[in-house]
């Protein structure tokens, strides 16, 4: 897997203040998307051991809330085996800090919910979508952008409580 960029000390994308990762890879190809050079699975730097540890040590202070996954596309299938196993190793390290995600894919599409099979549904896409606390779902729609939405740009996106979605198994809204 590569990574187009890491952002130290976010505050932008997710609560608190973050490291994000851009991963490389997206089919969505979204109209007006912020991040267009992340489409190509191929652009940026290889996500190595290395980069993964210089990535756990912004985390280990205090003040950093979490983690937050962005693209590119965190559940292309090509990304989610390499994510997933730094996702278990984020949570054996830093058991107090949470993981957003931003997916154009929707958390019914992600847990095969859909009457249509989404490719981003993989025999891991569920155990990876257990290692995240909060999923930002749902493609950026251009003509549903909307500047006073908290953490999304279009109006169709859904801020997601994933464990009690989980739970309760109905969507449960993080800022709602």
């Amino acid at each position: 897997m590569n990574y187009a960029e890491i952002k130290y000390n976010d505050i932008a994308n997710g609560e608190g203040v973050r490291t994000s990762l851009f991963v490389s890879g997206c089919r969505h190809h979204c109209k007006n998307c912020f991040n267009q050079m992340t489409w190509d699975f191929g652009y940026g730097k290889a996500f190595t051991n290395e980069v993964q540890e210089k990535i756990f040590a912004s985390l280990e202070p205090g003040w950093i809330n979490g983690l937050s996954l962005l693209g590119g596309e965190p559940f292309e299938p090509e990304n989610q085996e390499t994510l997933l196993a730094f996702l278990k190793e984020f949570h054996r390290r830093f058991p107090k800090k949470d993981v957003w995600c931003y997916s154009g894919f929707t958390y019914e599409e992600i847990t095969g919910q859909t009457d249509k099979k989404s490719r981003c549904f993989t025999n891991i896409s569920k155990e990876l979508l257990k290692n995240i606390d909060i999923l930002v779902d749902g493609r950026y729609v251009e003509e549903l952008h909307d500047i006073r939405l908290k953490f999304r740009g279009s109006s169709n996106q859904r801020v997601i409580d994933v464990k009690q979605t989980m739970d309760k198994d109905e969507i449960v809204l993080h800022l709602e």
